[in-house]
């Protein structure tokens, strides 16, 4: 029997489009897409890009959507009073769900929704990449625990996107029956067919760069800011350097700590190459220049879908241990490595084993390709969802 799902976030995201088109074409499943705000380009630029920019893929084709009327007074996805949509309650009154999914609940929104399918007894199911590795002072902790607890069980179910947001809701008390893993996927066919398409040019790829056909390339990839601790990266690339003077590093993205990456590369004479921002239909070049990808952020990072993507393309990746997705897509030595954050001079050696062996990088990207497409597809991620509906609809 179609379930009626309706699917309220914050904004058109690029990651989401594939799994909503997805959603969309499954028999079983009647999907209503509901934003809360239009991001404009100047918005982007200030939630860390660097620049203002439009998405160069389209947002917005092969599902049904709806733009709720947002009444705040500074509209906005920077703070929780930005989304604020009262028409949400009519339409959960209305409709009659079978279920609504919320993404996340940090936005006024969110939790618009959440009391207008208790009110009307609705089921709610919420989709969170938070994990318990963020940094928070203690007294923060002590605080969160009993509110977070009381209304996260107040959920029908809890979507996951991997090993560490499951143990997260399992925190807060929601019942292991209630949590589903619906993993966070890219457009893989996309990335899928870049590859092989790009596969035999990247010495033409490098020149464009001014990078050597034989350089070892790392590649950063994502917004130039504290939590991603790109300073690491150059700082790690310039110590490998020193080892083995074909180890370069390759820079893709903007933001707030761009000019500091460039100064210190400059300074120490560090070989980076910074591109700036790249669109996502350029974004395949840069993972086909490379030999591996590295994410050196903090706990504030939750995930990292930029390793999807880069996986897709056949890069193996180095992450921190403060990675969401280390656990879920780092198999060491197989799929790729893991370094504690903020050490350095230990992301440095590692680059150095394994630029030692290129044949080894090239079956290792393989093997996470495989990973991904086997795991964390988007084939996968609606399987979660529909295993998710089935429990609230004997609920």
């Amino acid at each position: 029997m179609t379930k009626r799902l309706a699917l309220v976030s914050t904004h058109p995201i690029q990651y989401h489009t594939p799994w909503y088109q997805a959603l969309t074409k499954h028999p079983e499943i009647d999907l209503n897409v509901y934003f809360c705000h239009h991001a404009t380009p100047k918005e982007q630029a200030a939630a860390g890009f660097g620049v203002p920019f439009e998405w160069d893929i389209p947002l917005l084709e092969g599902y049904p959507y709806h733009f709720l009327k947002n009444v705040a007074k500074e509209p906005s996805i920077a703070y929780f009073n930005g989304l604020d949509v009262p028409e949400i309650a009519d339409l959960i009154t209305q409709e009659h769900f079978d279920a609504v999914l919320v993404s996340g609940w940090t936005y006024k929104g969110a939790w618009q929704t959440f009391r207008a399918c208790w009110r009307t007894r609705t089921p709610v199911m919420v989709r969170s990449d938070s994990h318990l590795h963020t940094q928070r002072s203690a007294l923060k902790k002590m605080l969160k625990y009993p509110f977070y607890r009381w209304f996260l069980n107040r959920m029908d179910a809890g979507l996951a996107v991997g090993q560490w947001s499951r143990k997260y809701f399992e925190y807060y008390g929601l019942p292991q029956d209630r949590v589903f893993l619906v993993p966070h996927v890219v457009d893989q066919q996309r990335f899928l067919s870049e590859a092989a398409h790009l596969s035999s040019e990247r010495d033409a790829l490098r020149s464009a760069w001014s990078i050597p056909p034989e350089a070892v390339v790392y590649l950063f990839c994502g917004k130039l800011n504290d939590q991603k601790r790109p300073l690491d990266f150059v700082q790690a690339v310039g110590l490998a350097h020193q080892q083995n003077s074909n180890i370069m590093g390759l820079i893709v993205g903007d933001g707030s700590l761009r000019q500091s990456c460039e100064a210190l590369a400059q300074a120490q004479d560090i070989p980076v190459k910074f591109t700036g921002f790249i669109n996502q239909t350029a974004l395949p070049r840069a993972y086909a220049a490379s030999n591996m990808i590295t994410l050196p952020s903090d706990g504030g990072e939750t995930w990292g879908l930029v390793i999807n993507e880069a996986m897709f393309s056949g890069l193996p990746a180095l992450v921190s241990d403060q990675v969401g997705c280390s656990q879920d897509l780092i198999e060491i030595g197989q799929t790729g490595d893991i370094f504690p954050m903020g050490q350095v001079e230990q992301l440095a050696t590692q680059m150095v084993r394994y630029a030692e062996d290129l044949s080894r990088l090239r079956v290792m990207g393989k093997h996470a390709r495989d990973k991904v497409q086997s795991e964390y597809g988007i084939e996968q991620a609606v399987h979660g969802v529909l295993e998710a509906l089935e429990w609230v609809a004997k609920r």
